[in-house]
């Protein structure tokens, strides 16, 4: 939990779509499911029945991947460009980076030169 009585971090629900997926799978009604959930984890019924939704639509849910800080030089003129871009799109420079990126080496492209050593 990000906060006491605050809002689920990414980890925590989808912990809680999952419990509510195993309760459904054991073929507990979605209303029984909800209370279950509202006591194990101490949030509200209408939270709980948002997992149990969530988990009756969509199944279990996927486990975000760990990230990490991943720091590189650019040139600032570079820099800009990617803030812009990421501000124009509404999303964050880690997620337009990440999206550019995962593109990129999914071309598989390949330097002729081979690997640069320092």
């Amino acid at each position: 939990m990000s906060a006491a009585r605050g809002r689920a971090d990414g980890g925590e629900y989808v912990r809680r779509v999952n419990a509510a997926a195993e309760l459904l799978g054991a073929g507990m009604a979605m209303a029984e499911a909800a209370r279950v959930l509202a006591g194990r984890f101490g949030c509200s019924a209408r939270q709980a029945r948002r997992y149990v939704e969530r988990a009756a639509h969509g199944g279990p849910a996927a486990a975000p991947e760990a990230t990490t800080v991943f720091t590189v030089r650019l040139p600032a003129t570079l820099a800009a460009r990617v803030r812009a871009r990421a501000r124009e799109s509404g999303s964050t420079i880690s997620a337009l980076v990440v999206q550019a990126l995962t593109e990129f080496l999914a071309r598989g492209h390949r330097s002729d030169r081979g690997p640069r050593r320092r």
